[in-house]
């Protein structure tokens, strides 16, 4: 096979949660351009069916759906849903990700840090399971994880010394838990998938460029080899090759998307 038809999507159904946001609006939009049919879904079918009319004026196919990942219920109805329209899922990105519950720094509230637990955890171990067992009978398919080098690194209070308590602070420790987690989980379900020819993958992504404090763009760009964050396509060559055939013996892995940031 050329190389290049390697990373065609054609023919293919993925499926990638909380689609339409910053890094996930650039892996909808990689997965369509490849060739694949993409359902973008998360709690707001509105926001991720205006994503979706968008892309499709441009030719490609994708399509809005909505779940609630705290809703192992919700989940096996979209799994319905998506069955009876599209008939499989190839390939499933787990980007769906709840941020900023658990509020108040390491001594917040807890009941905070245990819903957020329920999302970034229990929910994606759901939506993981759900979708996993279409690639398992099938005995074919991937699974993208979208971690954090958070989930890899401590935390780096020196990226926010300047920003005048705009940005850091303590907060926060729910996602360097839950993208720890996640790293980790990766492996297992490589393990276990890898018996059905389904792999599993994750990324480790960095800080994405967002009109942040520029003292904070400054500090964190210098801690990185290529001396910037990341911008709105840097993701999406990475997502297409472990989506596609070009990443058939590729599994189990934590790939640094990261710019150098955790290779320092």
């Amino acid at each position: 096979m050329n190389v290049l038809d390697m990373f065609s999507l054609k023919g293919k159904v993925a499926l990638i949660t909380g689609g339409y946001g910053l890094y996930g609006s650039q892996m909808t939009e990689a997965l369509a351009e490849a060739g694949a049919v993409v359902i973008t879904a998360s709690r707001s079918l509105e926001k991720n069916e205006k994503y979706a009319e968008e892309l499709r004026a441009r030719g490609l196919e994708v399509y809005g759906e909505s779940y609630d990942q705290g809703d192992e219920s919700s989940i096996l109805d979209m799994k319905k849903r998506i069955l009876d329209r599209f008939g499989t899922v190839d390939v499933l990105v787990n980007n769906s990700v709840m941020r900023g519950n658990f509020k108040g720094g390491f001594f917040g509230d807890i009941e905070g840090f245990t819903k957020s637990l329920a999302i970034n955890g229990s929910g994606f171990f759901a939506v993981t399971r759900a979708f996993g067992q279409i690639m398992e009978e099938k005995k074919s398919g991937s699974i993208i994880n979208i971690g954090s080098y958070m989930g890899s690194l401590g935390s780096n209070q020196t990226l926010y010394k300047d920003t005048n308590g705009q940005m850091g602070g303590w907060g926060g420790a729910d996602y360097f838990y839950h993208k720890g987690g996640m790293h980790n989980f990766t492996r297992f379900l490589a393990a276990y998938y890898g018996q059905f020819n389904v792999r599993c993958n994750c990324l480790a992504l960095g800080g994405l460029f967002n009109n942040q404090h520029p003292a904070f763009v400054e500090e964190y760009s210098r801690a990185t080899f290529l001396g910037r964050m990341a911008n709105d396509e840097d993701v999406k060559g990475i997502v297409v090759y472990l989506a596609s055939d070009a990443s058939l013996y590729t599994t189990g892995t934590v790939i640094p998307v990261d710019g150098g940031y955790s290779a320092k």
